[in-house]
């Protein structure tokens, strides 16, 4: 859910879209407030909106610096895609046009033969004005966005994409559960996804101390509801815990000082660090986290917050390989399924910037 820059927004009392991670923001009475307006035609089974579900035919336009962006890769992995889906990878900063491909070696898409995301956008609407954002599907066929709109692309991956998952994915909706998990994911996504923006892009002090203290309530409200489940909803992981994960998973790293969400870092929340450590360890969750693009990204593209472009050196990462004790609650991570095989060669995180290497 990222357009340009996951952090980027208008200046107070502006409605000028800008590029953000996961959308655009704007200010309303100094207040942080997401842009949610999404290019929602959807990649379905039944093609039902132009784009029918085609092994080979889309390509996952990502950052690894992006929490909105890295639900997609996460679920794509979970599920076993990446022989289906394609995955392009955006570098962690950018400039107020686009997300650039410069981790390429010629600074250009492989695939789609882009040196900016906006190219892909344009292909839809050669007059699109919204925000350029990841995670977004492009359909090679045509180098346009199919859809932009992070939160349904993880559920299509998980409903549309079904007869291409690997044998032994995991059930991330089970029907069983589906009114639970959309309950948890509205309050998890307004309370502590979108809760650590409205923190850091707070115009005023008033907007800020609000938004801290919604998000430690929520903070909170976790850290007593998984003190005695091992996983968010049931006894196995679900969408609910993948989109939990990628903001703890950059808690310490930037939300903590770069946000200012300083009551407490993750590492002095027993529950939710011992949570947060589980699902690293599980595979399809840390090997899809680069640190250093993270912070890379937020220090450096939010000139506003951060002018100096001083990307911090820590925080020291050996802690999320320790054990976490979370398997004496029970539950199995996968449920009936099986754990994704290793990570693809050309989709390593680079081992300088995890501790899982």
């Amino acid at each position: 859910m990222s357009d340009a820059s996951e952090g980027a927004r208008s200046t107070a009392g502006s409605a000028r879209p800008e590029h953000s991670q996961g959308g655009v923001y704007v200010a309303r009475d100094k207040e942080y407030v997401r842009d949610t307006r999404y290019i929602d035609t959807r990649v379905t089974a039944d093609g039902r909106d132009g784009f029918p579900v085609e092994p080979g035919r889309y390509r996952l336009i990502a950052a690894r610096a992006c929490p909105w962006a890295n639900r997609a890769v996460i679920v794509r992995r979970l599920l076993g895609l990446e022989n289906v889906i394609s995955l392009g990878l955006a570098g962690p900063t950018h400039d107020s046009r686009s997300w650039t491909f410069d981790l390429d070696p010629d600074g250009r898409d492989p695939v789609l033969g882009f040196e900016r995301l906006r190219e892909a956008y344009f292909r839809r609407d050669p007059n699109y004005s919204r925000g350029i954002t990841v995670p977004a599907l492009v359909d090679t066929t045509t180098g346009a966005v199919a859809t932009n709109d992070f939160a349904q692309i993880t559920v299509d991956l998980s409903t549309q994409w079904r007869e291409y998952h690997r044998a032994g994915a995991p059930d991330l909706l089970p029907a069983e559960h589906s009114d639970e998990i959309a309950e948890v994911n509205r309050y998890v996504f307004t309370e502590v996804n979108n809760g650590v923006y409205r923190c850091g892009f707070a115009g005023s002090q008033s907007a800020y101390d609000e938004a801290y203290q919604r998000l430690w309530a929520a903070l909170d409200w976790l850290e007593d509801r998984l003190r005695d489940r091992r996983y968010l909803v049931g006894d196995s992981i679900t969408e609910a815990d993948v989109r939990l994960f990628t903001t703890l998973v950059r808690f310490d790293a930037v939300y903590h000082g770069h946000f200012k969400c300083n009551r407490h870092k993750l590492t002095e929340m027993p529950v939710l660090w011992a949570y947060a450590r589980d699902l690293f360890q599980t595979p399809g969750f840390g090997d899809t986290v680069d640190f250093e693009q993270i912070k890379q990204h937020y220090y450096i593209v939010h000139s506003d917050i951060n002018p100096t472009g001083i990307v911090a050196d820590g925080p020291d990462l050996s802690g999320w390989t320790t054990p976490h004790g979370r398997e004496s609650l029970g539950g199995s991570p996968f449920g009936s399924g099986t754990p994704p095989g290793p990570v693809r060669e050309d989709e390593r995180v680079d081992p300088a910037h995890t501790p899982l290497s």
